[in-house]
């Protein structure tokens, strides 16, 4: 009797670390996407984090490089704010990232990497491993004072991953 209640008690406890173990685990791949322009960020260690993240879902990387000070990117926010369907594209098909630009951090050593940026916001997509796919000036996606919600949904859908 007092070995199999020391048998049921060794597999108890082997049991729950092998589920804490895991839980950890689970945790260490929680991505938490960059969602605000932040001169303090380390733009660098996002961006290895995104592609980590999108190795992981099989997703392609959305970066959006712009800042706090910039209007049209402000608008470019507001605008998936209140285009839930393009907000919810977005978030399945894309791991998405933010890099600030500003006077205080122009976060160079990380986009020296891609072509040059001749306005903002500009966005950048990656495959899972990091390479660029396109570089888009987001001047195309306008119309008017806003963005043009069929021009979008079209640019997302073209670099999406087929699944």
């Amino acid at each position: 009797m007092k070995i199999q209640v020391l048998i049921i008690s060794v597999f108890i406890i082997l049991l729950s670390v092998g589920l804490n173990a895991q839980n950890r685990n689970i945790q260490r791949h929680k991505y938490i996407p960059v969602t605000k322009f932040d001169s303090l960020r380390d733009a660098q260690k996002d961006l290895k984090d995104a592609v980590a993240e999108a190795k992981r879902t099989n997703k392609r990387i959305y970066v959006d490089v712009g800042g706090e000070w910039c209007i049209w990117c402000r608008r470019l926010d507001n605008f998936y704010e209140s285009n839930k369907d393009l907000q919810e594209y977005l978030d399945k098909h894309y791991v998405f990232m933010k890099i600030n630009y500003s006077k205080e951090n122009k976060n160079e050593a990380v986009l020296l990497q891609f072509p040059k940026i001749e306005g903002y916001p500009h966005i950048f997509i990656l495959d899972k491993y990091g390479k660029l796919i396109k570089s888009k000036d987001t001047g195309e996606l306008e119309e008017g004072k806003e963005y043009n919600h069929d021009k979008v949904m079209s640019f997302l859908k073209e670099f999406a991953v087929k699944k």
